[in-house]
């Protein structure tokens, strides 16, 4: 028998599919946004944007930016009992509301 592939996308149809009216790449604001620090935001996952983009499992999840890294931020979200820094691109991200 073949091993079964455990990529970083496996498990992702439902959860990276974009409706047929969504598809493509958003607008250049999404990419545009700025955070301060200190500042809750959601990652959502952009699946037309590949640079940047965070593991399907804190897709959902929300944080506080700590920082910047050149284009990318520093979020900070807590794993269970563990802290954890992501480093994601601001088209993955959305102010809490």
């Amino acid at each position: 028998m073949v091993k079964r592939s455990k990529g970083i996308r496996s498990k992702s149809r439902q959860i990276l599919r974009k409706k047929p009216r969504n598809r493509g790449i958003k607008s250049i604001t999404r990419a545009l946004q700025e955070f301060k620090e200190g500042e809750s935001v959601n990652i959502v996952i952009d699946s037309a944007m590949h640079k940047g983009m965070p593991h399907i499992r804190f897709h959902g999840h929300t944080g506080k930016v700590e920082g910047k890294q050149g284009e990318s931020y520093l979020v900070g979200i807590n794993d269970g009992k563990k802290h954890k820094t992501l480093i994601i691109r601001p088209e993955h991200l959305r102010r809490v509301k």
